[in-house]
């Protein structure tokens, strides 16, 4: 390829990335998948360089993913939680982030409920930002490592039927995987009940549909997403229970299939609601390998975007 450096900055969309970038996200994320599964799991490549995590919105996975991934390459960690810093108290997001700064911080991992809290920050700062996910927008790294996991498991994602199935309008991580599926030439539907679809999906060449055998039987994979009920402020569903009888995936659906399909998840799942325990568990099931996936995902980005620093 050739290539070698980034063509962006920060990452804060996989809108900003060409599929140069992320093939080489990609290349990288093989060599660091070796790193992490190495008796000695870490490597000198960002000991100069400190990172701080802002998450002004709980997160778990991704929190513990990029703090692994940055402890891995060796670089210092700031973490901030809003919950008890001096945004409660007032302070504007600039001035915490500048405040941040003022300690020689290189680079910042964010994460936002406004949807593009990353792409005003960078407009204002010097360090670079990846963005951790911003409200309902985008959740870049997510994509890349569910992107990753199918080439991974699959050789190659152009030409692949990608099913998205769930929640779709509270969705970020949806968001993020149209942009990168299509720019790696997968072909794309989206399956969930009518009152979670956006009415922008036509507009992003995502076909629509309400069946989910029918979506099944028509993908290689299926990434399967959970209801975020803490995102809703009306009730956009009668009860969980009638989700899960009309859109839930179940051992008997998969079985019934004929062929094997990828199953993916992003996580946190919800057992029996979404997916059936038997289907998160199966042997067709790549959940685990994407949470590997991601620290060697993250670890991939962070070092990328050191490397445009020098």
């Amino acid at each position: 390829m050739g290539k070698s450096q980034l063509s962006v900055k920060h990452i804060l969309g996989i809108k900003d990335l060409t599929r140069d970038d992320i093939y080489l996200i990609f290349e990288t994320a093989r060599e660091f998948k070796q790193v992490i599964n190495r008796p000695i799991k870490k490597v000198p490549t960002l000991r100069d360089i400190t990172i701080a995590n802002l998450f002004f919105e709980d997160s778990t996975r991704t929190k513990l993913s990029f703090e692994l991934a940055e402890k891995r390459l060796s670089a210092d960690i700031l973490n901030f939680s809003a919950s008890s810093s001096s945004v409660k108290k007032g302070e504007t997001l600039l001035d915490t982030v500048n405040n941040i700064l003022a300690m020689k911080v290189d680079m910042i991992v964010m994460r936002h409920p406004s949807p593009g809290a990353p792409h005003f920050l960078a407009k204002h700062i010097d360090a670079n930002i990846l963005n951790a996910g911003d409200g309902t927008h985008e959740h870049p790294t997510q994509a890349l490592l569910d992107t990753f996991s199918i080439v991974e498991e699959l050789g190659e994602i152009k030409g692949k039927n990608v099913a998205i199935i769930g929640d779709i309008m509270h969705s970020r991580v949806a968001m993020s995987n149209f942009f990168a599926l299509k720019k790696l030439g997968a072909n794309i539907r989206v399956c969930g009940p009518p009152t979670l679809m956006p009415k922008y999906l036509g507009s992003l060449g995502v076909e629509v549909v309400h069946d989910i055998s029918k979506t099944l039987e028509w993908c290689d994979v299926a990434n399967i997403l959970r209801i975020q009920l803490e995102r809703q402020e009306i009730q956009y569903l009668p009860s969980l229970r009638e989700y899960n009888q009309y859109f839930g995936v179940t051992k008997e659906m998969i079985d019934n299939l004929g062929k094997k399909i990828v199953i993916m998840h992003p996580g946190p799942i919800n057992r029996g609601v979404e997916i059936e325990s038997e289907v998160a568990d199966c042997e067709n099931s790549i959940i685990l390998e994407q949470v590997e996936n991601g620290v060697a995902v993250r670890m991939a980005a962070l070092y990328l975007l050191a490397q445009g620093r020098a």
